[in-house]
């Protein structure tokens, strides 16, 4: 029907184990509990990547994705492993929108997010690649609101530079399957600076995280 209203889905990845002990799961929280109250008839899908099944990015399913690379066809076996992988992507891609919570962990991203994220970036699902055009993103017209959270103090930008393969890495994945649209607040330090300081940023994050859903 002309004009009829669409709801829409917000995607919401965890990637923290701590559940409501996370950093960025508290003020990926506020964000989602915020957005809501905007748009209540919208659906927020969660999935914390520590529950989800996630298959191991090895045998039938590697020889699966190469076959496809080189134009060759499955086996069974292959083709079994391989329709995991396509109902995780198609999963992904049936959100309107997306909101991950990314804590640092050793400089960069949890090893589960980073899994999640080699499971979804396929070639033909979420990119495709030219040789007169190079690579070209498949998931467009989405926004995304990443959420970090840092147990040092990383906002001085020449430190940031040297150390974040965190938030540069987010930023250049979701670049290179489509997002153009990427909001993100970080919350630092949660731990170098004490409870009383992680209290304070945390709150200031929430804050943040609020205002942009109000327009998400």
């Amino acid at each position: 029907m002309k004009g009829e209203f669409k709801m829409a889905k917000l995607l919401y990845i965890q990637s923290s184990p701590r559940k409501e002990r996370s950093s960025s799961n508290k003020i990926a929280d506020a964000f989602a509990d915020a957005y809501l109250k905007q748009k209540p008839k919208d659906e927020v899908v969660r999935i914390n990547l520590f529950e989800k099944v996630l298959p191991p990015f090895d045998g039938f399913t590697i020889n699966a994705k190469y076959n496809i690379m080189h134009g060759q066809k499955h086996s069974k076996s292959e083709a079994d492993a391989w329709a995991i992988v396509e109902g995780i992507i198609e999963e992904f891609k049936s959100a309107d929108k997306y909101l991950f919570s990314v804590p640092m962990w050793n400089f960069g991203i949890p090893y589960r997010l980073k899994q999640y994220i080699d499971i979804i970036t396929q070639p033909t699902y979420t990119f495709t690649f030219e040789q007169d055009k190079g690579y070209k993103g498949l998931v467009v017209n989405k926004p995304a609101m990443v959420v970090f959270s840092r147990g040092g103090d990383y906002s001085n930008p020449e430190i940031e530079k040297q150390v974040d393969h965190q938030k540069s890495y987010m930023n250049l994945l979701l670049g290179f399957i489509g997002f153009t649209d990427i909001k993100s607040v970080a919350a630092q330090p949660t731990l170098a600076g004490g409870p009383e300081t992680a209290s304070v940023k945390i709150k200031q994050a929430c804050e943040q995280a609020e205002n942009i859903a109000k327009n998400f």
